[in-house]
């Protein structure tokens, strides 16, 4: 096909610039909600391409953001990115956090609408030093304690602006309508829904999204059926009981160390539902002030999976009964607090179908894997879940990837060959979504 072709030579031609960007994110990783800088670089190339760019309240329902940080913490992170050459113009349209970016092309001739997600946030991961990891030895590593993209949102944003530049150059080649969707926050599954509730994909008749690794360790691979998105959600729960003398006041005291390991334990206690995976950890827990005093805090993080959305909401429905139920027995207030969420499913069959043969007739991968199950929770499942409800369908791919170490590990890099192959393979794919072939 002379289109796949034409983009094939434009993603080779810029694989400089793409290593380019992705080093430059790399060193600057923002974890979510404080994508400043990340989204300003989005928002002013899309801008200068030629789409029709929304950003922070337009493409972002404030009800729905999870695990925001604090004003202050959002108001130091937004000078911070100024300070790192964030574009001031962008800047001030994400105040408070909301770093979503949709950039929209309408094509002259009359077509399907394509989205296409990309995420940008970093890990709360401290990169290591070690002299023989790769970005070090060039020079990229992260310039941020305790921020580092580990994960390869640094790759899938440069992986989005290159993208971006074929559509562009292709404008009067292509038909309908791309969004390409810029999201915040899949760190923790917080950033998604927030976008889906704004209604930015509610138009949309086909969905794409991709990721570099996971089940995919090799470059030159490719999986382009993925089943098995689990449905999760994260809560805190805060209790807070009354404090007293150990010694010579405990029945004056509410005792919140007690709620929270009543908690703790009963909630690995509830019943595994029948229609399929269940999964319920308690990942963190903090209780109590002094070994004399009777303790009134404690604080439990916790998350539920299901193989489905209607799984996992009995998975938290039966943690709410439970953390209630022992916040009771002690006399002792709690709050709970939603942190994150994702929603479960499949990939359309169709589009996974379609996306194969793409990939066959691109002949660009050594290896186009089978069925492959995710067996994790990803919030890009929200916009897969929206779509089809409304009649669309969604995919979720795989590029492959040699990886220096796993996911979200302090050693964690990518063979930057990959950046190559997801453009051609998303953009191709696009293209030809766009077209109806």
């Amino acid at each position: 096909m002379e289109l796949d072709a034409k983009i094939t030579q434009m993603a080779d031609a810029m694989a400089d610039e793409l290593i380019r960007q992705r080093r430059d994110l790399h060193r600057h990783p923002e974890p979510g909600w404080t994508e400043f800088r990340t989204a300003s670089i989005v928002a002013k190339t899309l801008s200068e391409l030629g789409y029709e760019v929304q950003v922070g309240r337009e493409v972002m329902e404030e009800s729905a953001r999870m695990g925001v940080p604090s004003d202050d913490a959002l108001a130091r992170e937004k000078e911070r990115a100024r300070s790192e050459g964030a574009d001031p113009a962008w800047l001030d349209r994400m105040d408070g956090g909301f770093t979503g970016v949709v950039g929209t092309m309408h094509f002259a001739r009359k077509g399907p609408v394509v989205g296409i997600r990309f995420d940008m946030d970093s890990n709360d991961v401290t990169e290591t030093d070690a002299p023989e990891h790769f970005p070090n030895r060039e020079g990229f590593a992260s310039c941020h304690a305790g921020a580092m993209h580990a994960c390869g949102h640094d790759g899938h944003t440069s992986v989005g602006l290159g993208v971006a530049r074929i559509f562009a150059a292709l404008r009067d080649e292509l038909a309908g309508t791309v969004k390409l969707v810029f999201q915040p926050a899949e760190e923790g599954v917080r950033g998604a829904h927030a976008m889906v509730e704004k209604g930015v994909v509610d138009d949309v008749n086909y969905m794409l999204g991709a990721h570099f690794g996971f089940k995919a360790k090799e470059t030159g691979s490719v999986a382009c059926n993925v089943v098995g998105f689990l449905a999760t959600s994260k809560y805190d729960a805060h209790f807070v009981g009354v404090p007293a003398h150990a010694g010579a006041a405990p029945e004056e005291g509410k005792n919140a160390v007690l709620a929270t390991a009543c908690a703790a334990l009963n909630l690995h206690a509830i019943s595994r539902h029948s229609g399929g995976a269940s999964r319920i950890n308690v990942g963190y827990m903090e209780a109590g002030s002094g070994r004399n005093v009777i303790g009134d805090k404690g604080l439990l993080r916790i998350e539920t999976r299901g193989a489905t959305s209607a799984i996992n909401r009995y998975m938290e429905q039966e943690a709410e009964r439970i953390i209630k139920a022992a916040a009771a027995m002690y006399d002792v207030d709690v709050t709970i607090e939603k942190a994150g969420g994702a929603a479960g499913g499949n990939n359309t069959p169709e589009l996974a179908s379609y996306l194969e043969n793409r990939a066959k007739e691109l002949g660009l991968f050594r290896d186009i894997m089978s069925e492959t199950n995710f067996g994790a929770s990803e919030d890009f499942s929200y916009f897969m879940e929206r779509v089809q409800e409304r009649g669309g369908q969604a995919a979720y791919m795989m590029i492959g990837a040699q990886l220096a170490a796993g996911h979200h590990d302090s050693r964690f890099n990518f063979d930057e060959k990959a950046l190559v192959y997801a453009a051609k393979m998303i953009a191709a794919s696009g293209a030809s979504l766009l077209l109806g072939q």
